[in-house]
């Protein structure tokens, strides 16, 4: 028997949330993401310059960071449900809320430890998105890209160092150095079954050396950590070959957006992101643009 056709609302401009609520039922599998909005331990230098004992709510283009984040979720339709983890949801409350809401949870002492607590709960009926919270520069276009691109248990969004000087040939990120080209984080990453589970164990004893490319292949084998350290091996390949260490498919997704790479960790960052969001602002037609 021929399957029913699903009927497309005729004008999504007259009313945009039945186009919205049917671009979302026709997806096959609806996200959960999880945004990082936590600290590290000790003064956050962002915060303390704008007198806020929080990043997460430094104020970027008159709103908290979290705020741009929060918001342009809800407007991706592949997104149904929004966790937020934080040592302090609830100075975060008001902020959340004012962008469209979000389940606020206490996180625990390391990233990879909160997320694998979450993984648990939520289980993976839905594929897990995790973002963070100073990535105001996010949009439904990135968050599109990636989960189209996203394969495998476990895949992590890179930006090229080429991609990002074409646009931005000033800019200072953290690179990690592979014979196929350098890369920066992008701040998006796919959790999509439970094997992914083995990643974030890892993760949780990796983490200090996330921006130095052969420590963080050390966890893999010493092979694999000198071969990242004499750029012998793409970044491709070596994430490839450290997933199958661990049981499991990881997949880079380089992403053609280089904004997706600039978070905002310093002033220099910021100023960065103001000047973003105030031109995607005039292009927008946006009067409060200047």
């Amino acid at each position: 028997m021929a399957k029913p056709r699903l009927k497309v609302p005729s004008d999504k401009s007259t009313n945009p949330s039945d186009f919205f609520a049917f671009r979302r039922s026709d997806l096959q599998a609806q996200w959960t993401c999880i945004v990082l909005a936590g600290q590290r331990p000790g003064p956050d230098m962002l915060a303390q310059h704008f007198a806020l004992e929080r990043k997460a709510l430094v104020p970027v283009r008159g709103e908290p960071m979290i705020c741009h984040v929060v918001r342009t979720l809800h407007m991706s339709p592949h997104i149904g449900k929004i966790v937020i983890l934080s040592q302090d949801g609830e100075y975060l409350r008001s902020a959340v809320d004012a962008a469209g809401g979000a389940i606020l949870v206490e996180s625990q002492n390391s990233i990879s430890l909160s997320i694998k607590a979450q993984t648990e709960i939520l289980g993976f009926s839905s594929p897990l998105l995790v973002t963070a919270a100073d990535h105001p520069l996010l949009t439904v276009e990135m968050i599109d890209e990636f989960v189209r691109h996203a394969d495998g248990d476990v895949a992590v969004a890179m930006v090229e160092r080429q991609t990002m000087l074409r646009q931005f040939p000033d800019a200072q990120r953290t690179w990690l150095r592979f014979s196929d080209g350098a890369w920066s984080g992008a701040n998006l990453f796919a959790l999509k079954t439970q094997k992914s589970s083995f990643a974030l164990e890892l993760w949780a004893d990796a983490e200090q050396d996330r921006k130095k490319a052969w420590r963080l292949f050390l966890h893999f084998g010493l092979l694999l950590a000198i071969r990242a350290l004499t750029r012998t091996i793409g970044l491709h390949q070596a994430m490839e070959k450290a997933g199958k260490r661990l049981g499991l498919d990881a997949q880079l997704v380089p992403m053609s957006d280089p904004v997706a790479a600039i978070d905002v960790d310093k002033l220099s960052d910021h100023a960065l992101a103001e000047k973003i969001l105030t031109e995607r602002a005039a292009r927008n037609g946006d009067i409060d643009a200047a």
